[in-house]
């Protein structure tokens, strides 16, 4: 869609006219549900996250004011709501500093990392790791990866310390590099 068909459906969706809202809707739906389904690992609740999402996109297009893309503008809102859903579930699961979600036996380390160096990982089975870490690390690596947040951002966002994010960053990394290492050493030679 050029910039021209996208503002004309953007003025269709703010004069609240339903075709253009569902074209708009069907549009976008994939690609914010993708943003969702970083944050929360269920995908009944991405999909309230990602209604959630779309009505707060409807009231506020009006705002949107065409300097960036529309879709970068969208995953932002789509990843605060997922960010508010969990605050919703759990109280502040951000501070947790428990590294013990994933506490993996390490056998031969160097060789494995060697290994898993040289394998090509598929996007799905990297998606699946990331979605296996708990709130808080999931939250963090989604902003700083994905998003690109940086990490007075992101301790803005989540009501934590910049520490606290550089911390969860890491742990993050190391639980999914983990994860990926004890996924291929089941892999048949």
């Amino acid at each position: 869609m050029d910039t021209v068909e996208l503002k004309e459906l953007v003025a269709a969706c703010v004069r609240k006219e339903r075709k253009a809202q569902q074209q708009f809707f069907k549009a976008y739906y994939g690609k914010m549900f993708s943003v969702c389904l970083r944050y929360i690992k269920d995908r009944d609740s991405a999909q309230e996250v990602v209604q959630d999402g779309f009505i707060k996109v409807f009231d506020k297009l009006e705002l949107f004011d065409f300097r960036g893309s529309i879709e970068g503008w969208m995953r932002r809102i789509f990843s605060n709501t997922a960010i508010d859903a969990i605050r919703k579930a759990k109280r502040n699961p951000f501070l947790s500093d428990q590294d013990n979600d994933f506490r993996l036996e390490e056998e031969n380390a160097l060789e494995a990392r060697e290994e898993l160096q040289a394998l090509q990982l598929k996007y799905s089975v990297a998606l699946e790791c990331i979605n296996r870490l708990s709130p808080a690390y999931r939250t963090v690596f989604n902003l700083y990866v994905f998003e690109e947040y940086s990490h007075k951002e992101i301790a803005e966002i989540l009501g934590i310390s910049e520490g606290t994010s550089k911390s969860n960053l890491a742990k993050a990394r190391m639980n999914v590099q983990k994860m990926l290492e004890k996924m291929y050493n089941k892999i048949p030679q």
